[in-house]
């Protein structure tokens, strides 16, 4: 199923098999099916950024109620986030994001399955991290695997919050 594009929604691109998942059960969470699409998988970070060059940047300026989440793994490179910012022209910067556990998200995974109560999958990282944002709590996203997201989370939720979580 795919969004309205004359209305305000979220396209994410996620890089990998993990990220879908985690983009998955975030949307489904949410149950807004026609707002959130979630792409298929683009097989590494570089290609995200690749995919979001070649064949969205077109689209964001075409449909001014289109926002992008690039959901990539950081790999512990402290340099990929700005690496991946240089991608977004700057006059579309307020509705492109980029997420991402600072490492990979089976390492999150491994860490999440033995500190929180209920999360065995990566579709039920993606609903906690959706239920935090819903309810203003940053327990979970305030794992050090996924703290370095805090400023990048803030300034998506200011742009996405009255379309994904209206209350």
């Amino acid at each position: 199923m795919s969004v309205n594009k004359y209305n305000s929604h979220l396209i994410i691109l996620p890089e990998d098999d993990h990220n879908l998942q985690i983009a998955k059960g975030f949307r489904r969470y949410l149950n807004l099916k026609d707002v959130i699409q979630v792409l298929p998988v683009a097989r590494g970070w570089k290609k995200v950024m690749e995919e979001f060059e070649n064949n969205h940047i077109i689209n964001i300026r075409q449909f001014p109620k289109r926002n992008i989440l690039l959901l990539i793994d950081f790999d512990d490179q402290e340099d990929r986030f700005s690496y991946a910012e240089g991608y977004i022209p700057e006059n579309l910067r307020n509705r492109v994001f980029i997420l991402g556990v600072k490492i990979e998200p089976r390492d999150l995974k491994k860490d999440v399955l033995k500190n929180f109560q209920g999360i065995k999958s990566f579709e039920d990282i993606g609903e906690a991290l959706a239920k935090e944002c819903a309810e203003n709590n940053n327990e979970l996203w305030g794992h050090h695997l996924l703290i370095h997201n805090k400023p990048e989370l803030e300034r998506m939720i200011l742009s996405v919050k009255p379309f994904l979580f209206p209350n």
